[in-house]
C-alpha cells in the first residue's frame, strides 16, 4: 500500500493576508493556497511545515488524515468564547486530546491513532462536518470536550477509580458534527452509550425574543457597542460570536429553564463496566439472531428435503444431464443438486448408498479434470461415509 496524506487548513475568523499567504506559500509549493484555505496531499516526503504553528499564526481548523491510521483535528476558538479552566477538566496528560494556549485564542487538539492501515482517502468530507464545533463550543456546548476525554479512556491512560469531568447535557442525542468527531476519533459505541447514561436530555439552543431582549436591556452602552464592533470587524466569524451572546443569554439566568446542569460522580471503572455490560448484550442478541436464522434455515431445508424425498432418481438423471454438457455453470447446479442429496441420504440414513452413486459418478467423468476440482472443492470426494451430521474420510 502506497502512503498517503491528507492535509488541510482553514482560516474562518479572519482571512490571510497576501504576505500570510506569501509566508505558507513558502512551506509548501505544491499546495492549493487561497485566503481561507490551504490543502496539499502527499503520497511520498511530508509537509515542511509545524501544523501547530501555523494554526498559531494563521488559521483556526486544521484537519490531518494518513493512510496509516492517523486521525487530527485541532480547532481554534478565542477565549472570550471558551474558559480555559473549562477545557483543563476535560485533559489528561500526555493523552490524545490536548490543550494548546497562544494569546487570545485556545487551540484544541484531537488525535486518533490506529494499527490498521486505510485505504487511500480523501478527507471524505471531514473538514466541512467538524468545522461546526468551533462555534458549538462557544456557544456553551462541552460534548466534544467531553468526547476528547473519552477517548483518553479508550486509550486505557486513567486509572479505574478516577472520577470522570463533568458530563455535558445532550450526550445520548449528538449532532452531525458530534457524530463525525466520533467516527473522526473512532470511539467505541458502546462505550460512548455507558458514557451517555449520566447525560440530561439537550436543552433548547434558541433564546426566545423576549428573553434575548431582557439580556440587551440590562447591557451597558459600552458592552452593545463592543458586541456590534466585533460583529462589524472584517476579522469575525459571525456564528461563532452568535453561538457566544446565546450563551451569555443562557448563562446570565434570564431564560427560563436555561440549561441542564452538568452531573458527575462516576468513575473510569464504571464507564469500564457499562461497556462491557452493552458489548455482552449486544453479542447475546447477535448469537440469539444468528440462531434463529440457523433454525429458520434448517427448517426450510427440512421442507425442501421433504419434497425431494422420492425424487432421487430424478435428480441422479438430471444430475448426469447437465455434467454431460462440461458448461462451469452447469457443474455448479450440478454440485448444488448432489449437496441436497447427500443431506437428504444422511438424513434417511442411506448414506453408503450415496457415496457409492458419487463414486459412479466420478468414475464415469474422471477425465473431466475441472469437474473433480469442483467436486473436492465442494466436499464431495471419494472415501467417506456420512454419520450424524459430520463428513468422516
Amino acid at each position: 500500500m502506497s502512503e498517503y496524506q491528507y492535509y488541510e487548513f482553514q482560516a474562518i475568523d479572519r482571512p490571510l493576508t497576501k504576505q500570510e499567504m506569501a509566508e505558507v506559500r513558502a512551506l509548501s509549493t505544491r499546495a492549493t493556497i487561497t485566503s481561507t484555505r490551504f490543502v496539499n496531499t502527499y503520497e511520498w516526503g511530508n509537509f515542511k511545515g509545524d501544523p501547530l504553528t501555523l494554526m498559531k499564526r494563521y488559521y483556526d481548523a486544521f484537519l490531518y488524515v494518513a493512510n496509516w491510521g492517523s486521525h487530527r483535528l485541532m480547532l481554534r476558538v478565542p477565549r472570550s468564547s471558551l474558559a480555559q479552566e473549562t477545557v483543563l477538566r476535560y485533559i489528561v496528560q500526555d493523552g490524545p486530546f490536548s490543550l494548546h494556549i497562544v494569546k487570545g485564542h485556545l487551540i484544541l487538539a484531537f488525535d486518533s491513532e490506529t494499527e490498521e492501515p486505510e485505504d487511500r482517502m480523501e478527507d471524505e468530507g471531514w473538514t466541512a462536518t467538524l468545522v461546526p464545533l468551533r462555534a458549538a463550543l462557544a456557544g456553551g456546548d462541552l460534548r466534544a470536550l467531553y468526547l476528547g476525554w473519552l477517548l483518553c479512556v479508550q486509550e486505557d491512560l486513567l486509572d479505574d477509580d478516577v472520577v470522570e469531568p463533568p458530563v455535558p447535557p445532550g450526550m445520548g442525542e449528538l449532532s452531525a458534527s458530534l457524530h463525525a468527531l466520533v467516527d473522526f476519533l473512532r470511539l467505541d459505541e458502546d462505550l460512548l452509550q455507558s458514557a451517555a447514561e449520566s447525560s440530561p436530555p439537550m436543552p433548547r439552543v434558541t433564546p426566545s425574543p423576549k428573553e434575548a431582549r431582557q439580556w440587551v436591556d440590562v447591557l451597558s452602552n459600552a458592552e452593545k457597542e463592543a458586541l456590534l464592533l466585533r460583529l462589524a470587524a472584517s476579522d469575525l466569524d459571525a456564528r461563532l460570536l452568535q453561538a457566544e451572546v446565546r450563551r451569555r443569554i443562557w448563562d446570565s439566568g434570564v431564560a427560563e429553564g436555561a440549561r441542564a446542569g452538568e452531573r458527575q460522580g462516576r468513575t473510569v471503572g464504571e464507564l469500564l463496566d457499562g461497556m462491557e455490560r452493552r458489548q455482552q448484550e449486544r453479542e447475546r442478541r447477535v448469537s440469539q439472531e444468528r440462531e434463529r436464522r440457523r433454525q429458520e434455515e434448517a427448517d426450510a431445508q427440512a421442507v425442501f428435503l421433504d419434497r425431494l424425498a422420492g425424487r432421487q432418481e430424478e435428480v441422479w438423471r438430471k444430475i448426469e444431464a447437465l455434467v454431460d454438457t462440461r458448461r462451469p455453470t452447469e457443474y455448479a447446479e450440478a454440485i448444488r443438486l448432489l449437496k441436497n442429496l447427500r443431506d437428504l441420504a444422511e438424513r434417511e440414513h442411506q448414506a453408503e448408498a450415496y457415496a457409492s452413486r458419487l463414486m459412479e459418478l466420478r468414475t464415469r467423468h474422471a477425465k473431466k479434470v475441472s469437474l473433480l476440482d469442483r467436486l473436492n472443492q465442494a466436499g464431495l470426494r471419494p472415501g467417506w461415509t456420512l454419520s450424524g451430521g459430520q463428513q468422516e474420510r
